[in-house]
């Protein structure tokens, strides 16, 4: 018989050889065999015909099973060495929503779940099979309680229980092989058939996840592998609509008796987007590993790596978008790893990859319309700046809480860096556990999302576009009109206390420029430093150059103030480094303010 390479095989099909390799372990190239670290492939294996017939991408798909038989799957199953290599008693897993973090998760109870079913089938094709003995010997041989908290979004408390409570019985119903068990006592089945039945009461429920781990562990004769997923979520929702309290005493509770000190437990596994251990919740807690996203420990396995993605965009024979969906979904830093959003990078595939911002529709965006409304002027600005595309740096706590938000500015970074909307730039580790970071928007998608919630939450959208039109014609007159009128409606008499008050005003005004301009705040250039700085990115228009100043004596002329503007940016040369990237046209704008009114010059 005749046999082909990879690279071969590669050519012929025209995907990756990564891809063809991948095809050879999970048997789609018959008669394909191993010879020493390469495969080897039948001549009549491969055909055109392979590439006819694409698996379809897993859009919404969180069951592992269904993934891995029906659809284009992403290999994560190394996860399962890795974790096996230390063997934490308790992991956390903290990831922006969408980030593969439930699919993973089941993927955990398949490989571990002892169940009538040989769930072997599901991995013999997968990395960790390859991995040996050490790790294959522990599929399947352990019982697991699995709960899964992403849909619990409910309005209030007595909701939220309910919810909860019937997902703990739904648990206790998926366990049905205690209800016969031959191990367990009367009374154990009472309590087992009270749970299954959805008639716990909340203290009952507290103590939910202790008493199924007792009762699988008894009749199985092995310890529980405990999963809980998402289960932030519910905390989320506590804090929007005021019932915090009732659902961090309730999860305090109910992860005590199932996480901390439980003789019944072998292994627990919890996801997340924020860490909640300032709630006390795993108060006392020694044996928890958490595992954000500024840690080396298992950055690949949420999100899609980079050749993962070229492997994708083989399969599916659109290579030629790579830096496309690099400007749209690339850019997040997970440890030390190139991450790319994965939910936007499958739908951007079968949405014939015509480039938007997918992951915006995923979930509510309230905590960002809370981080406008309590903002200070400063740090409004930097949100604008990060808009801009600029990096600023900033103190990150990887154990921010949601109340922080409204008292502790910093927060507000903390909060948008795991929540998926910056990324890591560089890292200043601290010897408090934190770090200090230089953070900036991943890729174009946020940008967008950004523009989108900082402009509407901060109803500056419409005179945003408007103002952005008077700036880009030149229109002094309507651009101090637009100006005036925006302050009157937009600001207090005692916001304008100082230039730096207006600039930031300024700077978000212009942030809606970002389709046609870099838009720069503070920068060197020529003698000193411009206000704010627009470089085209298109050829052909014209390039801004804008000096601010600010008076509160009511003496002062605005227009002589303007022109003194005007002047500085000639006499600094502030229009240096315009010129040295070959922008010619530039018009230089001198604004002066004073309370809510402004003057407007150019040149």
């Amino acid at each position: 018989m005749d046999y082909l390479s990879c690279a071969d095989t590669a050519e012929k099909l025209r995907i990756t050889v990564r891809r063809v390799q991948q095809m050879c372990k999970q048997g789609e190239l018959p008669g394909a065999v191993k010879d020493g670290r390469t495969w080897l492939i039948p001549v009549n294996a491969v055909s055109e015909d392979l590439n006819a017939q694409k698996k379809p991408l897993p859009i919404g798909v969180s069951d592992f099973k269904a993934a891995t038989i029906g659809y284009y799957y992403v290999d994560k199953t190394l996860l399962i060495r890795d974790f096996l290599d230390t063997k934490p008693m308790v992991s956390l897993f903290t990831r922006p929503r969408r980030f593969g973090k439930t699919l993973n998760m089941d993927m955990l109870r398949v490989f571990f779940e002892k169940t009538e079913e040989d769930t072997s089938v599901y991995f013999k094709d997968k990395q960790i099979w390859q991995c040996g003995d050490f790790y294959t010997r522990h599929q399947g041989q352990y019982p697991v309680i699995f709960l899964t908290f992403k849909d619990v979004k409910c309005l209030t408390w007595e909701e939220t229980f309910q919810k909860i409570r019937i997902l703990i019985s739904l648990e206790f119903m998926r366990h049905s092989e205690l209800e016969n068990s031959s191990v367990l006592t009367t009374y154990e089945k009472e309590q087992y058939h009270r749970f299954a039945s959805d008639s716990a009461t909340e203290v009952d429920c507290q103590m939910g996840l202790q008493l199924l781990s007792m009762l699988l562990h008894k009749h199985y004769g092995k310890e529980c592998i405990i999963i809980i997923d998402e289960y932030d979520t519910p905390i989320q929702q506590g804090h929007n609509c005021n019932f915090y309290l009732e659902i961090v005493n309730f999860m305090r509770n109910f992860f005590s008796g199932g996480l901390k000190d439980n003789p019944h437990l072998a292994f627990g596994f919890l996801t997340e987007i924020l860490r909640v251990a300032k709630e006390s919740i795993f108060s006392g807690m020694n044996n928890l590993k958490i595992n954000s996203i500024l840690d080396e420990s298992y950055s690949e396995y949420f999100g899609f790596t980079k050749e993962e993605v070229k492997d994708i965009l083989s399969y599916y024979e659109k290579a030629g978008k790579y830096q496309e969906i690099c400007d749209w979904y690339d850019g997040y830093q997970f440890g030390n790893t190139e991450i790319f959003n994965p939910w936007s990078v499958i739908n951007y595939i079968a949405d014939k990859c015509f480039p938007k911002a997918f992951w915006q529709s995923t979930g509510s965006n309230e905590i960002i319309g809370e981080i406008i409304s309590t903002a200070t002027p400063e740090t409004t600005e930097d949100l604008y700046k990060l808009l801009c595309g600029e990096k600023i740096t900033t103190y990150i706590d990887t154990s921010v809480i949601y109340p922080e938000i409204q008292n502790n500015p910093y927060s507000i970074y903390s909060f948008l860096l795991v929540a998926g909307y910056l990324k890591v730039a560089a890292v200043y580790p601290q010897n408090d556990g934190n770090f200090m970071c230089d953070v900036a928007i991943p890729n174009k998608e946020i940008a967008f999302v950004y523009e989108k919630e900082v402009l509407n939450r901060t109803n500056q959208n419409n005179v945003s576009i408007s103002i952005s039109q008077a700036i880009f014609s030149g229109d002094t007159k309507k651009l101090e009109f637009l100006l005036e009128e925006f302050m009157i409606k937009s600001i207090s008499s005692m916001d304008g206390v100082n230039e730096g008050f207006y600039h930031g005003m300024m700077l978000g005004l212009c942030a809606v420029l970002g389709n046609r301009y870099r838009v720069r705040s503070n920068r060197e250039s020529g003698l000193g430093r411009f206000d704010i700085q627009l470089m085209p990115l298109v050829n052909g228009i014209p390039g801004f150059l804008f000096e601010f100043k600010h008076t509160n004596d009511a003496h002062v002329d605005l227009a002589s103030l303007a022109e003194k503007a005007l002047q500085q940016i000639d006499e600094k040369k502030y229009d240096t480094y315009l010129r040295a990237a070959g922008v010619n046209s530039i018009i230089k704008v001198g604004i002066a303010f004073r309370g809510k009114n402004a003057v407007v010059k150019r040149a």
